[in-house]
């Protein structure tokens, strides 16, 4: 009687146990879960435009100018030959020193954009040394061209949610790539960058090159050549990516709010 007895106040135990567990699980999920779900979306990375998702042949052609200033000259006559406009994103100590060739980018049709104003690596910086360093490098441009630039493209490759959001407080985007030439790679060869680019190019693409990078006046015009043949519109940045009432997915895709659905919101 007395085992029977306490297998009964055992069993009632375990179902007070049970049920004293069920609810502290609920309450978990149903608070703090829902508010750490809500807290996770809110901090959730932001991405910069790495591409464009387009039903048409297009893409965008990029150079980086940070350091020397030997073929600016070639590639504006390369470009021209071929009547293809692109964005350089230059450095503001580079606009310092080159004046002259941020003038002749700029008269001869392409984007003159932000690169910050000394390559430092922006996510270390804190919010007021991030914003110096894009004001600087923008007044400097506007300066020259008369146009402010509305894009940015961080040193390195290094972006941060805080960084894309002081951008967007003074109405910029932060600009990656989806295909790197590598031209900066000192072992890269004319056909390497050339088949780097060729073979791995598709509409909407953002393409990356340098400014006095050693075989890229050798490459460029292989590159245009075949792109062009194959039916591409090569086009500045700022004329392939959307400037409003879109979203960023989770590979940096820039999709228009039409098609859009389940994305991340930029």
């Amino acid at each position: 009687m007395s085992k029977f007895k306490y297998l009964i106040i055992g069993k009632k135990t375990f179902l007070c146990v049970g049920l004293t567990v069920f609810i502290a699980f609920f309450g978990t999920f149903c608070g703090v879960g829902w508010n750490k779900t809500l807290t996770t979306t809110a901090n959730a990375k932001k991405l910069p435009v790495y591409c464009v998702q387009t039903d048409k042949k297009q893409i965008a052609i990029s150079f980086d100018a940070a350091w020397g200033n030997e073929d600016t000259g070639e590639l504006i006559k390369i470009l021209d030959k071929y009547d293809v406009k692109t964005t350089f994103f230059v450095v503001g100590e580079w606009v310092d020193k080159y004046p002259e060739s941020v003038k002749q980018l700029s008269d001869a049709g392409h984007e003159i954009m932000n690169h910050s104003d000394s390559h430092p690596h922006m996510p270390q910086l804190s919010i007021e040394k991030m914003t110096e360093e894009i004001n600087s490098c923008n007044d400097k441009i506007e300066k020259i061209t008369g146009r402010r630039p509305t894009l940015f493209r961080a040193p390195y490759g290094e972006y941060s949610n805080q960084l894309i959001d002081v951008l967007a407080a003074q109405n910029m985007l932060c600009i990656q790539w989806d295909i790197d030439s590598r031209d900066w790679k000192e072992d890269y060869t004319t056909q390497k960058i050339v088949d780097g680019v060729l073979n791995n190019v598709k509409q909407g693409d953002i393409v990356l090159f340098h400014n006095a990078a050693k075989n890229t006046p050798e490459a460029l015009p292989i590159i245009l050549e075949k792109l062009i043949s194959d039916g591409y519109e090569i086009l500045p940045i700022s004329k392939l990516i959307l400037t409003n009432n879109f979203t960023i997915n989770h590979e940096g895709r820039q999709i228009a709010n039409t098609t859009a659905k389940s994305q991340l919101s930029f």
